[in-house]
């Protein structure tokens, strides 16, 4: 089955000899070019053009059409070769439009050599730029991969090449154009247009041109692909993040990917719908226009692909998480270099003892640390640049934000309503680097919730040790309260149900808004009766739903089985919890989510150090969330370890109050 990309999503390869083939409303230039590890192309000789068409393991065309066929033998490239990039460009001086927005979107496709489709991908998003990256073939650890990239550049192949590294790239772009003119006159003419039975997606995209098709980038970055989001691994003491960002089933980017780009492209979003899947997205609005030459486009709030704006919202906000990850990670590469440079200096001249007497040493120290310096401030000038771009764009996208994407503080707070329909996604905090120092971006989990949350209460791993104990547990609790909350305003009414276990009472002051504005299945429980109650009655529709599903029966379920997802808080775990708690709780947070049964944990696994080993498949089952920020959520990708900062109501604030008062009053007119 064929894979259809959106740009940033990859998929895997499983032959080493493929070709790659690209459709275009007009005569095009192909060419391709080789990588290192540290994506740099090395030379002239790295790069496959129709001057030089080609090169050990692949070949491209000769000649400027508008239909190519690229050959690749990836086992056969040097094994200093780590990343194919496939490059398009427009011919110059030869008439016609010299900007992709003008002509109809390019679409390639990775065949077999029987030519069954591995993978296609319709570039759109395009509008001056006149050369594109279209796609990466790239190696991780010892296995290739195809991404969608879709970067394009309004200067051109100079331009493009360029941004790869290429020190030649104006002589090469120059001498590419040279050669192209000679061969235009065996250009081929367009192909004819293809039926929705042989390649839906290419007539779609034929049939949007300029700024206002589809747009699934990131207007004015400059990266080359993003990395995914953090939300995969495990991080520091076992805590992990939720798969909840990114389609299931996609194969992780390389970390080897990585360069010194600036911003990043739009990430690996499943853009599909469950009631419609038989059509293209609808265009976002159209992007602003630069504010000059050369300068970044003005953010524009939904500037991404979606069926509505809350989707194109959703894609932007992780589109501009994984800018701020790439741009960051660049950084970091580009101070390592100049570190490791300086060092190697320093090494050579110092390694003879002769040089150690005099001012030769001192001389060579401080040449090399001239040289990092410059290095590290060209490196931190490019953060700076996007960064502030990125500040940019959080001005206007966090207005523009729906309800449940949006900070407490947000003025759409204010005009709540009930939903008539599930959001996409929830926000449960914000995310920022220590780079980036005033710029948070929004961290949103998809819904329903695949896992539970665990609310940190203790002071293990926080950035503060002697953190109050006592005040510890309160903003835990109060931020149980908050995410409640959350999750009952994102949801129609009785559509979510939210019970509580409260063994000892101890949390008390922070659920009175839950308790006093009826939202809540019954009072909080309390003892062990009241625990055991509560989690023996979740288990049993837990274990009521799964054999209805299995069994095909679902119909045959009790009329008074309570159908709503459903919430179980449980404050100040393990303290009034024998073992037959412990394991239905155990249960509930590794059955329960497939059925709509989720844990939120307020705890401190410390307290819980006396169970051992019994609680670690529970603890690795929950999404560790604190109640201050911690940097302890990971990014498997390009190694960030981020601070997450929870999402609380500001002091003295009546929203939770008045968000609450709703959900209880659409509740009961549910009930009637």
């Amino acid at each position: 089955m064929t894979a259809e990309l959106v740009r940033g999503q990859n998929h895997p390869l499983s032959q080493a000899r493929l070709e790659v083939r690209v459709s275009a409303g007009r005569p095009v230039v192909a060419g391709a070019t080789l990588s290192d590890e540290q994506g740099r192309v090395r030379g002239v000789e790295w790069v496959a053009h129709p001057g030089a068409p080609t090169l050990p393991g692949l070949e491209v065309s000769k000649q400027a059409a508008a239909d190519h066929r690229l050959a690749f033998d990836l086992d056969a490239l040097p094994g200093t070769v780590h990343r194919v990039s496939v490059l398009l460009a427009l011919p110059t001086g030869v008439g016609g439009p010299v900007r992709f927005g003008a002509v109809a979107a390019p679409f390639v496709a990775v065949t077999g050599l029987d030519g069954s489709e591995v993978a296609s991908y319709t570039i759109t998003g395009l509008d001056t730029e006149s050369a594109v990256v279209a796609l990466e073939l790239y190696r991780r650890q010892g296995a290739w991969k195809v991404r969608a990239v879709g970067q394009g550049y309004a200067g051109g192949l100079a331009e493009l090449l360029t941004d790869q590294g290429l020190p030649e790239a104006q002589q090469l772009a120059g001498g590419i154009d040279e050669a192209v003119a000679q061969g235009l006159a065996r250009s081929v003419a367009a192909p004819p247009p293809r039926t929705a039975d042989t390649d839906r997606s290419r007539q779609a995209a034929a049939s949007a041109s300029g700024p206002d098709q589809p747009y699934a980038g990131r207007p004015g970055a400059s990266g080359s692909v993003p990395p995914q989001s953090p939300y995969d691994a495990p991080g520091p003491q076992g805590a992990t993040v939720p798969q909840t960002g990114y389609p299931a089933g996609l194969a992780q980017p390389d970390p080897s990917a990585v360069t010194q780009s600036s911003a990043a492209t739009g990430g690996p979003v499943d853009y599909s719908h469950p009631g419609r899947q038989t059509a293209a997205p609808p265009p976002p609005p159209p992007t602003a226009t630069p504010t000059a030459p050369g300068q970044p486009a003005r953010p524009v709030a939904g500037d991404a692909t979606g069926w509505s704006m809350e989707e194109r919202l959703y894609s932007q906000v992780w589109g501009m998480f994984e800018d701020l990850a790439r741009t960051t990670a660049a950084y970091r590469s580009a101070v390592d270099f100049a570190d490791s440079r300086m060092e190697q200096e320093l090494d050579k001249v110092l390694s003879d003892p002769r040089s150690r007497i005099g001012g030769q040493g001192d001389a060579a120290r401080e040449a090399a640390q001239a040289k990092r310096a410059g290095l590290v401030d060209q490196a931190r000038a490019a953060l700076d640049r996007d960064l502030a771009q990125l500040a940019a764009e959080a001005e206007v996208v966090e207005p523009a934000l729906p309800a449940a994407y949006a900070a407490w503080d947000n003025p759409v707070w204010h005009g709540y309503r009930v939903p008539m329909e599930i959001p996409m996604a929830l926000r449960l905090g914000d995310l920022r680097l220590p780079e980036s120092e005033g710029l948070s971006i929004p961290m949103l989990v998809r819904l329903p919730l695949e896992r539970g949350l665990w609310i940190d209460s203790g002071r293990a791993g926080l950035d503060d040790p002697l953190a109050d104990s006592d005040e510890l547990r309160r903003l835990a609790m109060d931020t149980a309260v908050a995410h409640a909350a959350r999750l009952l305003a994102a949801y129609p009414a009785g559509e979510f149900t939210v019970h509580v276990i409260d063994p000892a009472g101890s949390g008390a002051s922070s659920l009175a808004p839950l308790v006093r504005s009826g939202v809540l299945d019954g009072p909080p429980a309390a003892g062990a009766a009241g625990v055991g109650e509560v989690l023996a009655r979740l288990t049993q529709r837990v274990d009521l739903v799964q054999m209805a599903v299995r069994g095909g029966v679902a119909d045959s379920l009790p009329p008074d089985l309570d159908t709503a997802e459903q919430l179980l808080i449980v404050n100040d775990f393990p303290h009034g919890f024998d073992d037959r708690a412990v394991t239905g709780l155990r249960y509930l947070a590794d059955e329960g989510p497939a059925v709509g049964v989720h844990l939120m944990m307020v705890a401190d696994r410390e307290d819980a150090a006396a169970y051992g080993p019994l609680l670690d498949p529970l603890w690795r089952s929950l999404l560790r969330i604190t109640p201050v920020p911690d940097d302890h959520l990971a990014d498997p990708w390009v190694g960030h370890a981020w601070t997450y900062e929870p999402a609380l109501v500001p002091p003295g604030s009546q929203v939770l109050q008045q968000v609450l008062s709703q959900v209880a009053a659409a509740r009961r007119s549910w009930n009637r």
